[in-house]
């Protein structure tokens, strides 16, 4: 009963110590490689917040009820945010393993032998019944617990990942949208400019016909009439190339009531028909750590520092108990009667003497491994800073170009109209009228994009604050 009582007080004993230890290094942050103040422009800065401004979720920042709409069956429905939630529902399974092996595993069972007596020449029949340990590891060193660790951090990183995968198709989403209105807007443009055209051709061959023409005019117009349709064309098939663009980020067909036309395309910051929100920005730069791919690479540089602890519990013995209790007997109805009650525990501790050097590169692989990790959330941090200090740069340089381009697009316009009221009375000549009609092409051409940079420009700075 006393040795009992001993065995017993040293599993007790070594439960206690059981994870007592942990080798890993303690987990710090790096310091951000980053000035701690986003580079914001002068009158963005002043009426800026000194603290870091709080992201903007998605729903906030999509005000067209079509593209809110759109971007909520792209989330439902696509095929690489689906893969991503996948892959955090198996990074928990395999935490869940992790765990599982802090905690002995326990089997029920019944086992028969019979093994012979060379002194009576009979066989020797055992039989029996109950539940049994083998090898439950102690984790006196803390090598499951860092195990356990790194598939939580791992876990972290998996869910982080899924977020930026989701901040990527909002993006994308809206991107695309906004892409698919600026082609409608061009195509509007090709479609009106070809109209115009071909009733000038119209005019042309009557006057043609009527001696106050010469060919060349006539010719002009018809290749001029050429042109536009040939632009006219190349748009159609942009628009459906970018079509299929967005239907393959939604999953699916994009229904036609959701697609933008010109006039949604043609929305612009401050008019009742805002298609994007502003997007609140800070002074400081700590906004940029709660980007989801900068926690992804936190949480992977947590991950890193537990395998050192895992790869340093290497040098140290490994703790064993194996045991089992139940009820053996020479007959099978032995395990069914009173008194014939058996356990046996023990305990085994396994130490590397000679591994040629495999534990000690082991270490240095999970050394190698956590500066890496380093290095990479350095990089994910600069990365983040990079680009919203791009899109900063362009918060109020795209829109001061909008303004002066929709200047020149009313310029050009008016020059187009008294240039044909000049040709009509004969006093500009047909060059004149050309170059004049050119220009308020380009002109428009040139306003649909620089709306459509702008508005881009605000996609990739509600990407860049983490949205």
């Amino acid at each position: 009963m006393r040795q009992t009582v001993g065995h017993l007080q040293l599993i007790v004993a070594a439960l206690v110590l059981a994870g007592c230890t942990n080798l890993a290094p303690r987990h710090e942050r790096p310091a951000s490689p980053i000035p701690a103040q986003l580079p914001l422009p002068a009158e963005a800065a002043a009426s800026a917040s000194a603290a870091a401004a709080v992201p903007l979720g998605w729903k906030a920042f999509v005000q067209s009820p079509q593209l809110a709409q759109l971007v909520q069956r792209a989330l439902d429905q696509n095929r690489d945010l689906r893969v991503a939630v996948l892959n955090v529902q198996r990074a928990e399974a395999q935490l869940g393993v992790a765990r599982a092996d802090r905690l002995p595993t326990v089997s029920a069972g019944l086992t028969a032998a019979a093994t012979p007596n060379a002194s009576s020449g009979r066989q020797t029949q055992s039989f029996t019944a109950g539940v049994q340990v083998t090898a439950w590891e102690l984790d006196l060193f803390g090598r499951i617990a860092n195990l356990g660790e790194a598939a939580q951090a791992q876990v972290l990183a998996t869910e982080a990942g899924r977020r930026s995968a989701e901040l990527a198709l909002v993006g994308a989403v809206v991107s695309s949208w906004l892409t698919l209105g600026a082609d409608a807007e061009l195509l509007s443009v090709a479609d009106r400019t070809l109209a115009s055209r071909e009733s000038t051709l119209k005019l042309s061959k009557l006057r043609f016909d009527a001696g106050a023409a010469s060919a060349l005019e006539l010719q002009t117009a018809q290749s001029l009439v050429a042109q536009a349709r040939n632009t006219q064309v190349q748009l159609r098939r942009q628009h459906a190339l970018d079509l299929n663009a967005l239907a393959l980020l939604v999953g699916g067909p994009v229904p036609a009531d959701l697609r933008p036309g010109a006039a949604a395309a043609g929305t612009v910051a401050g008019t009742a028909g805002e298609v994007l929100a502003p997007v609140p920005v800070g002074l400081a730069s700590d906004v940029l750590l709660q980007r989801p791919d900068v926690i992804q690479a936190e949480q992977a540089l947590v991950a890193a520092s537990a395998n050192i602890g895992v790869a340093r519990a290497a040098f140290f013995p490994r703790l064993a108990l194996t045991g089992s209790a139940g009820q053996a007997g020479s007959r099978l109805s032995d395990l069914f009667q009173a008194g014939n009650f058996a356990w046996s525990l023990s305990a085994s501790a396994l130490a590397t003497v000679f591994d040629s050097g495999r534990n000690q590169a082991n270490l240095n692989v999970a050394r190698v491994s956590r500066d890496i990790a380093v290095a990479q959330y350095e990089k994910a941090v600069q990365s983040a800073f990079r680009e919203t200090a791009d899109a900063l740069a362009g918060l109020s340089s795209w829109r001061e170009q909008l303004a002066a381009q929709g200047q020149q697009l009313d310029a050009a316009r008016e020059i187009a109209r008294l240039t044909e009221l000049r040709y009509t009375n004969g006093a500009a000549s047909e060059l004149d009228r050309l170059d004049a009609q050119r220009s308020l092409l380009a002109a428009e051409q040139t306003l649909v994009q620089t709306r459509l940079a702008e508005q881009v420009n605000r996609v990739g700075l509600f990407k860049a604050l983490g949205g």
